[in-house]
Protein backbone atom coordinates (compact mmCIF):
# COMPACT_ATOMS: atom_id res chain seq x y z
CA UNK A 1 0.00 0.00 0.00
CA UNK A 2 1.03 3.75 -0.73
CA UNK A 3 -0.36 6.50 1.18
CA UNK A 4 -0.96 8.89 -1.35
CA UNK A 5 -2.58 12.34 0.76
CA UNK A 6 -5.61 11.04 2.66
CA UNK A 7 -5.76 8.17 0.68
CA UNK A 8 -4.39 4.78 0.85
CA UNK A 9 -3.84 3.17 -2.84
CA UNK A 10 -2.89 -0.39 -3.82
CA UNK A 11 0.46 -0.57 -5.49
CA UNK A 12 0.42 -3.61 -7.90
CA UNK A 13 4.72 -3.91 -8.99
CA UNK A 14 4.26 -5.70 -11.60
CA UNK A 15 8.50 -6.30 -11.75
CA UNK A 16 7.49 -8.81 -9.11
CA UNK A 17 4.43 -10.52 -10.88
CA UNK A 18 5.23 -13.38 -13.96
CA UNK A 19 4.83 -11.15 -17.06
CA UNK A 20 1.99 -13.65 -17.99
CA UNK A 21 0.08 -12.86 -15.07
CA UNK A 22 0.72 -9.12 -15.08
CA UNK A 23 -2.58 -7.58 -17.44
CA UNK A 24 -5.14 -10.28 -15.86
CA UNK A 25 -4.12 -8.60 -12.14
CA UNK A 26 -3.78 -4.85 -13.29
CA UNK A 27 -7.25 -5.67 -15.14
CA UNK A 28 -8.54 -7.28 -11.87
CA UNK A 29 -7.38 -4.56 -9.49
CA UNK A 30 -9.30 -2.09 -11.87
CA UNK A 31 -12.61 -4.43 -12.04
CA UNK A 32 -12.95 -3.88 -8.35
CA UNK A 33 -12.47 -0.03 -7.99
CA UNK A 34 -15.24 2.52 -7.22
CA UNK A 35 -15.69 5.13 -9.13
CA UNK A 36 -13.15 7.93 -7.63
CA UNK A 37 -10.68 5.06 -6.51
CA UNK A 38 -7.75 4.42 -8.06
CA UNK A 39 -4.41 2.18 -8.08
CA UNK A 40 -0.63 2.73 -8.65
CA UNK A 41 1.21 0.50 -11.10
CA UNK A 42 4.77 0.07 -10.68
CA UNK A 43 6.86 -1.00 -13.74
CA UNK A 44 10.43 -0.80 -15.00
CA UNK A 45 9.25 0.24 -18.48
CA UNK A 46 6.69 2.29 -20.06
CA UNK A 47 3.25 0.66 -19.79
CA UNK A 48 1.81 2.38 -22.69
CA UNK A 49 0.85 -0.96 -24.56
CA UNK A 50 -1.40 -1.08 -21.32
CA UNK A 51 -2.60 1.92 -21.36
CA UNK A 52 -3.64 1.47 -25.14
CA UNK A 53 -5.50 -1.55 -23.76
CA UNK A 54 -7.48 0.31 -20.85
CA UNK A 55 -8.47 2.70 -23.82
CA UNK A 56 -9.64 -0.46 -25.92
CA UNK A 57 -12.00 -2.31 -23.33
CA UNK A 58 -12.39 1.12 -20.76
CA UNK A 59 -13.19 3.96 -23.51
CA UNK A 60 -13.39 7.06 -21.28
CA UNK A 61 -13.81 5.01 -17.63
CA UNK A 62 -10.50 5.48 -16.58
CA UNK A 63 -7.32 7.86 -16.04
CA UNK A 64 -3.98 7.20 -16.55
CA UNK A 65 -1.50 9.95 -15.06
CA UNK A 66 2.21 9.41 -14.89
CA UNK A 67 3.33 10.19 -11.08
CA UNK A 68 6.84 8.57 -12.76
CA UNK A 69 8.45 8.18 -15.54
CA UNK A 70 12.01 6.07 -16.04
CA UNK A 71 14.30 6.02 -17.15
CA UNK A 72 14.39 2.83 -14.78
CA UNK A 73 11.12 3.30 -12.87
CA UNK A 74 7.45 3.83 -14.23
CA UNK A 75 5.02 4.54 -11.82
CA UNK A 76 1.31 5.42 -13.36
CA UNK A 77 -1.83 6.11 -11.06
CA UNK A 78 -4.91 4.70 -12.93
CA UNK A 79 -8.69 5.29 -11.67
CA UNK A 80 -11.95 4.55 -12.55
CA UNK A 81 -13.74 7.68 -13.91
CA UNK A 82 -17.22 6.13 -14.60
CA UNK A 83 -19.15 3.05 -13.30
Amino acid sequence: MCSCGNVSETVIDVRQIAPRMRHPIVFGTFDMLQPGEAFQLVSDHDPRPLHYQFGEHLGGAFAWDYVEQGPQVWRVRISRTAA
